[in-house]
């Protein structure tokens, strides 16, 4: 069957994809990648997926992790680069993890960039607790999903709203073209699949971050707390 050409194509537009009684600014969603080659293809896949994100009316920022210290070395809370990480997940509310698979599992370019995340910070910000997350992999070789499937389980500890599709890449360095772009077929369609699926959960859940997080428990340690300090007095 002959392939379509670009304008018969379905448009990418994210019009449609908006829950009622939104806040109607851009969702704004922060991409991480987990390689630091000057050809990496998890950057690639995530500067792809974030010129989709924008077609589908998205407000994107990209991390370079590159110079991001090893977390608790020495000094390294107050790392430009650890505030910069941080800042940008704070302002989020959807996010992007893209890494390639490296001796069957994520890099550790990726792990360091999410064990820089606290579940809390000062103030009582909990920066990923309630937020989206898509998870993308690339690899050298043949399809595998091991990445991905760490990255949910990294996900749910977070605390994040981890959509059910996913997207794998095999034999990357196949796929993008010479100047960094992943053209229309399976994997690109795939990559738009995903990104879709993300903005509408984000829409879903954006704005109602407090309720979703909010837990039995911690109201019960709330109200334990508050009954200490008068019984104190």
């Amino acid at each position: 069957m002959p392939a379509l050409v670009a304008e018969a194509l379905p448009k990418i537009d994210g019009t449609g994809l908006k829950a009622a009684e939104d806040p109607q600014h851009p969702p704004r969603i922060l991409l991480l990648y987990g390689s630091l080659r000057e050809v990496s293809y998890s950057r690639k896949a995530a500067e792809e997926a974030a010129r989709i994100l924008r077609n589908l009316g998205c407000e994107t920022r990209v991390f370079d992790p590159s110079g991001l210290p090893l977390p608790d070395d020495v000094g390294s809370q107050s790392h430009p680069k650890v505030i910069e990480l941080r800042d940008l997940v704070v302002w989020s509310e959807g996010m992007v993890w893209s890494s390639p698979e490296r001796h069957g599992a994520m890099t550790g370019i990726m792990k360091t960039q999410i064990d820089w995340l606290p579940l809390s910070l000062k103030g009582g910000i909990r920066p990923t607790q309630g937020k989206t997350l898509a998870v993308m992999q690339v690899s050298g070789g043949s399809q595998s999903f091991n990445a991905v499937n760490q990255l949910r389980i990294l996900g749910r500890w977070m605390r994040m709203i981890t959509i059910p599709n996913q997207s794998s890449i095999p034999k990357a360095w196949l796929e993008f073209t010479d100047d960094g772009r992943l053209p229309d077929g399976p994997f690109y369609r795939r990559v738009v699949d995903v990104m879709e699926e993300l903005v509408k959960f984000t829409w879903l859940t954006r704005g109602r971050k407090d309720y979703l997080v909010d837990r039995y428990s911690e109201r019960v340690e709330s109200a334990e707390a508050v009954h200490q300090r008068v019984s104190q007095k």
